[in-house]
């Protein structure tokens, strides 16, 4: 229940932000780095991870119902690869970087929480 619960989170909050960096990158990059995005290339990898972003939610989304034998386990283990690595990244780029926008630390805040919710959830069903 608790993963399902995770997955519906995370398709919800990731599938929005991919589609926001999908249209938007230079818009969503000022809100969480302070910084102004214009470089052609930077934009374009900007979306890339918008679209990854996407593809990680919708696949959440999906993955949501699955019985917890299924990949699910195996889903919320890459999910919580991604937030710890996620709020490490923006945590980095945020103290010693020097890259601070009103989303930086609020974001890190959210990838850290969904982190340790992904290691509560997998310990919880180990113990099935």
């Amino acid at each position: 229940m608790a993963a399902r619960t995770l997955l519906l989170v995370m398709g919800l909050v990731e599938t929005p932000t991919g589609l926001m960096l999908l249209l938007s990158s230079a818009l969503v990059v000022g809100f969480l780095l302070g910084v102004l995005l214009a470089a052609p290339a930077a934009l374009a990898v900007t979306r890339m991870a918008g679209v990854a972003l996407l593809s990680v939610g919708g696949a959440c989304w999906l993955a949501r119902d699955d019985r917890p034998d299924r990949a699910g386990p195996g889903l919320v283990a890459a999910m919580l690869l991604y937030n710890g690595v996620a709020a490490a990244v923006l945590a980095h780029a945020g103290a010693v970087s020097g890259l601070v926008g009103v989303l930086t630390w609020p974001a890190i805040a959210l990838h850290a929480a969904l982190a340790v919710w992904c290691l509560v959830c997998l310990r919880s069903e180990r113990r099935v």
